[in-house]
């Protein structure tokens, strides 16, 4: 192994699935998505895309909304792209309208909601800023 030099892309495709599943999606989805073909056939996985926890928890039991940055780049590559697997999302108040118009999420059956005030839930779940469809 002298003067060897791993890259990413050598590694199978299993070794990735292995590694991948050790990290936290969001960061993964976040670093490496679109860099190429490969990767990104395996980050649109399910298993990768399915449940979304898009804010901080910090150690003291609070949570915190994502960074601009992280938070455009869903907003505007990430989420348009892989919205029909989305099934589970986990959002701080502050950021929720914003992720939640961004695109629609057909599969969506599940979604926590951080930090929010009592008013912003009365506006949300009476209509006034998203409109839910039951079938």
């Amino acid at each position: 192994m002298v003067n060897s030099c791993l890259q990413l892309n050598d590694l199978s495709d299993e070794i990735l699935l292995i590694i991948f599943k050790k990290l936290n999606n969001v960061a993964l989805l976040y670093s490496l998505f679109d860099v190429n073909k490969r990767l990104n056939e395996i980050l649109h996985d399910r298993f990768f895309t399915s449940h979304l926890n898009l804010l901080k928890f910090c150690s003291t039991d609070s949570n915190y909304r994502l960074p601009e940055p992280i938070l455009d780049r869903f907003c505007l590559e990430i989420l348009p792209k892989i919205h029909r697997k989305i099934g589970w999302l986990n959002l701080e108040s502050s950021s929720m309208e914003r992720i939640l118009l961004s695109t629609n999420y057909p599969l969506l059956y599940r979604l926590g909601l951080y930090n929010l005030e009592i008013e912003k839930a009365k506006q949300l779940f009476t209509g006034k800023i998203l409109h839910f469809d039951y079938h």
